[in-house]
């Protein structure tokens, strides 16, 4: 029954202050929303980079041959018996490329998590189109696998991966090339290099979005880039798709030891960038949250004053039979009904401010390509801000109900007669 009553009473206390409820109310609904939009917006630029480098340059790439023959892993003998030391493949010397690749492939291919191998011959050229010419980047590939491993048939703005997968004169040309050089499919080229020049055909134009790949990669069907560049066997490398990309950390550790290669995982290849997203992300998350911060504040000072005007009010419960346990839980009460209308509108409004954001148009051509915001839509946003609204309003309330609770009815009657 008391429990009631204290319910009662703090709804009479948050109506009696309409004003200063509603600012913090305002605060905490704003703080929330806040919160969950610039999670959506950072976390969401994220994904999508994750989701083009992993399109573009794989989860996995195996490439040079380690020399130390002794390996990463040996046995040693000692007092305490037979263990294994582990050494460091960072400063062994290695072979560039992979001489076997059949062998590689097949190695590769034993692991259950690998949903896709590529192999790709690099190297640098000249490309001519007759007015002008531009220093390229040579990825020769079988296009059928390559498609296994990467978005490069989404990526295709101009052709179809299909002509160069029938024409071994084929190419396909990035979009900052094809605008530097002023091509379109159909178009002849000339490749100017390695062990000799060599004619090629525009079979399409691709955009990545990330501008270095964009503006310097080609791809050519790997015979054509063995012949070009004079590398009939070995040399090349393979990029690797597997079916859960967030585990590629240790999947890569395990193949290195495995394969004697160097392996090297997406998360290791896009540390600079990860940890960018990651700081912008967290140092959102700590700004934003300044508002519910500040929105606690007031809601503090709202209860600290209301404490000292109800003393007498406080003391007169006290003396009815309220213990100092009923006391705290009026202002308690308080502070979750303010709390609850806050997370529901704040919720709301964070929902509709998000999907209101993704619509706008926003062109951004650099690190990925989008032609719009880009949100992720992600239920921890929601429960992060809950919480941090939580802790901040539960504190705001739980002060001064510990100081209402702390009071003496019998002096406070004395005093005011």
């Amino acid at each position: 029954v008391l429990s009631f009553i204290a319910l009662e009473l703090a709804l009479r206390f948050v109506f009696a202050r309409k004003r200063a409820m509603a600012m913090s109310l305002v605060g905490i609904v704003f703080g929330i929303a806040f919160f969950i939009v610039s999670q959506a917006q950072t976390s969401g630029f994220e994904a999508f980079f994750i989701r083009t480098i992993l399109g573009t340059n794989g989860a996995i790439r195996v490439s040079d041959r380690f020399q130390d023959l002794e390996g990463t892993v040996s046995r040693a003998s000692g007092n305490e018996g037979e263990r294994f030391v582990f050494k460091s493949r960072e400063n062994a010397r290695y072979v560039e490329g992979i001489e076997y690749p059949q062998l590689v492939r097949s190695a590769l291919g034993k692991f259950p998590e690998v949903s896709g191998i590529s192999e790709i011959l690099e190297g640098t050229a000249v490309l001519d189109s007759g007015s002008r010419k531009h220093a390229v980047q040579i990825h020769g590939l079988r296009i059928k696998d390559h498609l296994m491993v990467s978005e490069l048939e989404n990526q295709v703005i101009l052709g179809s991966v299909e002509t160069l997968a029938s024409d071994r004169s084929g190419a396909l040309i990035g979009s900052r090339i094809a605008e530097r050089l002023r091509l379109d499919p159909g178009d002849r080229i000339n490749l100017i290099g390695g062990t000799e020049n060599q004619q090629l055909r525009v079979s399409g134009v691709f955009e990545t979005g990330v501008s270095q790949i964009d503006k310097n990669r080609i791809y050519v069907d790997l015979a054509t880039a063995r012949s070009f560049l004079g590398q009939p066997f070995g040399g090349s490398v393979f990029q690797v798709s597997v079916t859960s990309p967030e585990d590629a950390s240790g999947l890569a550790a395990q193949m290195q030891e495995t394969l004697g290669h160097r392996v090297v995982d997406w998360q290791e290849r896009e540390k600079v960038w990860l940890e960018v997203f990651k700081v912008l992300r967290v140092s959102s998350a700590i700004t934003v949250s300044s508002i519910l911060l500040l929105s606690g504040l007031g809601m503090f000072n709202v209860f600290a004053i209301m404490v000292i005007e109800k003393s007498r009010d406080i003391a007169i419960l006290r003396s009815m039979g309220f213990t100092p346990r009923d006391v705290s839980a009026i202002f308690i009460w308080q502070g979750a009904l303010v709390l609850f209308a806050g997370i529901i509108l704040g919720s709301l409004l964070g929902f509709l401010a998000t999907y209101g954001i993704s619509q706008i148009p926003l062109r951004i051509r650099g690190i990925f390509s989008t032609d719009s915001f880009v949100v992720n839509w992600d239920l921890s946003h929601y429960f992060w801000a809950i919480a941090i609204a939580t802790v901040f309003v539960g504190v705001a309330s739980w002060i001064p109900a510990r100081r209402a609770s702390r009071i003496e009815p019998a002096k406070i009657i004395r005093e005011t007669l």
